[in-house]
């Protein structure tokens, strides 16, 4: 049996990417940079759906708590990490570590869901495109919201409090710049085995359930695109989700990536770098990929900044 130490943790030690003090400040300007067009990205989003009523629809409503969830998500990692570079400390309260693990897995699991949710969407709008008003109502985009968001928040509970039985002794460096479930699991000094069962079978639920429907939807979409006669026909059609399915691939892909990555090299520093891009890159690429590659988006955007620009001569004028 192993030794177990029954001592209260107070904090872990989040070590990062480098030991070498001239790259702190390099990481530091970096992710500070990613951070703020993350935030203001998606904010613009977010501003351009709520001011034009044109983008008042199922597709623009998903897409504007994708982006809520992608400054969340961020938010629940980055600062922190800022804060440890700026202070030249590593340390993190073992109350914060476990609460930011929560949020990770909250928003983590709301971004899988989100993401399979607007493929139904997409798939109901080409597929269904006479009766969409009436299959995607408000209710029922408030209710696949909800839903998402009850299942996300019981996989998060769930997997804390797995965390929280576990005991821990000397090691409490996590070789990461967040407090990932694995990374947290792997340090306690008692059986794990429990916890390992519960995050592998979470996992196969919550990634191939969400992946399988997107998939279905597209398949559909697919061959509903290939039965349109007309090229323009075919290109419009394709051109509603193109948005979508590049971010899908995103996000799947960087996470398959890092799972691959832990999987086969085992090192932790090289897994921690590959958790860069779903945890930080995918969520600043999504405003990007929507705004250049959407028309109304782009629209609605231009027509905020001129509206902005238009009231401030006004503003100037009443001053004087």
């Amino acid at each position: 049996m192993e030794p177990r130490n029954n001592t209260p943790i107070s904090e872990f030690f989040l070590l990062g990417f480098s030991e070498a003090t001239e790259l702190q400040l390099l990481i530091f300007g970096l992710f500070l940079s990613m951070y703020l067009i993350t935030v203001l990205g998606n904010l613009l989003i977010i501003l351009a759906i709520i001011s034009d009523s044109h983008l008042h629809t199922p597709m623009y409503f998903f897409l504007s708590i994708l982006s809520i969830v992608d400054i969340c998500f961020t938010s629940t990692s980055i600062p922190k990490m800022l804060v440890n570079l700026q202070m030249q400390s590593k340390a993190i309260s073992y109350t914060g570590c476990i609460t930011q693990m929560w949020f990770l897995l909250l928003f983590a699991g709301l971004d899988d869901f989100l993401l399979a949710v607007m493929a139904y969407d997409r798939f109901v709008a080409i597929y269904h495109p006479l009766h969409y008003t009436v299959i995607m109502s408000p209710q029922l985009c408030v209710l696949m919201v909800l839903v998402s968001s009850i299942i996300s928040t019981l996989h998060a509970l769930l997997q804390s409090l797995m965390v929280l039985r576990l005991s821990f002794c000397t090691d409490l460096e996590i070789p990461h710049f967040i407090c990932e479930l694995n990374q947290v699991v792997h340090l306690a000094c008692s059986d794990t085995f429990l916890n390992d069962v519960v995050i592998y079978f979470a996992a196969v639920l919550l990634a191939v359930g969400p992946l399988t429907g997107i998939l279905y939807s597209y398949s559909k979409i697919v061959s509903s695109i290939r039965a349109v006669s007309s090229a323009q026909g075919r290109h419009k059609a394709f051109s509603t989700c193109a948005s979508h399915l590049s971010v899908v691939s995103l996000f799947y892909c960087t996470c398959i990536g890092v799972y691959l990555c832990s999987a086969i090299t085992h090192n932790s520093q090289s897994t921690a770098t590959a958790s860069v891009m779903y945890t930080v890159v995918t969520p600043m690429l999504n405003p990007f990929i929507y705004s250049l590659r959407n028309k109304d988006i782009k629209s609605a955007l231009k027509r905020l900044f001129v509206s902005k620009s238009r009231k401030v001569p006004i503003v100037l004028r009443v001053n004087k």
